[in-house]
């Protein structure tokens, strides 16, 4: 039975590797700081609809000290109720270009055809797409834009935390400071870094139109994914800013959280399959438990703690997400929860988004 403990093992192993991602990609934020030059920036956010903490998140960037800079929305009506805070936030900041663009695209990713208008419309050569409801830090323009400075760069992106109030949200949190984002470290530490994560994308104008715009990724749902393969076809590295920045959860069901968690694992599957199987062996829990039951406790329990530890460092430590100390006790049962999505998503071509039912075809195109 002795085989029946080797997937413990490898997520003990794959675990290790997460706590040494984790100390390089510190050290390398130590040495990265806010070094290089602050060119302009034109920030294009689509909206669709009004999510938790949107001012708070909009007000974050309007407030950015930084040289010069623009924020361009992207709403599909004109009755979006997202246009309240958007007003309340150009009244109290006259001096800022935010602009307003009612944008009803008919491209299958209906977020990439409203980021198209928007690009059209911006006036600076460095361009700014994040999703509507982050909210950053100060500094945080000119700690993403300074890498640009090496025009090896062809786009800066970001980790996140997530901020979530029900006790769904909040697991699903959890998994994204104890399990998503050490996947992410292993990757880069691995040599995998052709991936962007929608919390933040930076790039020149001039890279977006050499990928042939964004009409080049319209019929993706995973566009982040695609605009970072896109750029690093080009010869140009995708890199991390030395910032954290942080979303909002607003599941108030385990049925909503698991109908995001079974889109997003079934997108990765059609648009890296291969690193989708690899993730099985990331589920140390469901390993080590298998190990314990197998009669190999000492190996299954390994598994689990130092799966806990990688966990709660990352989370804690790295992403700065307080609710992971005091959550921490949740990482075995979401975890599990982690692998059924997974599992689900091995099968299956549809997923749910927002009030749309997509098709996903076995290149990660989108159809109705």
């Amino acid at each position: 039975m002795i085989w029946l403990a080797i997937p413990a093992l490898a997520a003990t192993a794959y675990y290790c590797l997460a706590l040494v991602a984790a100390a390089r990609w510190r050290l390398g934020r130590w040495e990265a700081g806010s070094q290089g030059a602050s060119p302009p920036v034109s920030i294009l956010k689509p909206v669709h609809g009004r999510d938790p903490r949107f001012y708070e998140a909009i007000l974050s960037h309007a407030r950015q000290q930084h040289p010069e800079f623009e924020i361009l929305f992207g709403v599909g009506s004109a009755d979006d109720p997202a246009l309240v805070d958007i007003e309340r936030v150009r009244r109290e900041f006259p001096n800022l270009r935010i602009e307003v663009c009612v944008v009803r695209s008919m491209a299958p990713n209906a977020k990439v055809g409203v980021l198209a208008e928007l690009a059209r419309l911006a006036r600076h050569p460095v361009l700014l797409v994040n999703d509507s409801d982050i909210v950053v830090e100060p500094g945080y323009l000119r700690a993403v834009t300074a890498p640009l400075a090496d025009p090896a760069v062809g786009l800066v992106t970001c980790l996140y935390r997530a901020g979530a109030e029900s006790w769904p949200s909040r697991a699903e949190a959890l998994g994204i400071a104890t399990e998503f984002a050490p996947s992410v470290l292993v990757a880069r530490l691995l040599g995998v870094a052709e991936f962007a994560l929608g919390s933040t994308m930076v790039f020149r104008a001039e890279t977006l139109a050499q990928i042939g715009g964004f009409a080049a990724i319209a019929d993706y749902l995973a566009d982040d994914y695609q605009l970072g393969v896109h750029i690093s076809r080009l010869g140009k590295r995708i890199v991390f800013a030395p910032v954290v920045v942080e979303t909002n959860l607003g599941a108030a069901t385990f049925g909503e959280t698991w109908r995001h968690q079974l889109r997003w694992s079934r997108t990765i599957r059609v648009s890296r399959a291969s690193g989708y199987y690899g993730y099985v062996v990331t589920h140390a829990t469901m390993w080590g438990l298998v190990a314990v039951a197998a009669g190999h406790g000492r190996i299954g329990w390994l598994a689990l703690v130092v799966r806990m530890l990688a966990g709660m460092w990352i989370g804690a430590g790295i992403l700065g997400d307080g609710k992971v100390r005091s959550d921490f006790w949740m990482i075995p049962m979401r975890d599990l929860f982690g692998f059924a999505v997974w599992a689900a998503g091995l099968f299956g071509d549809t997923v749910q988004w927002r009030d749309r039912r997509l098709k996903l075809r076995a290149d990660g195109r989108i159809v109705e």
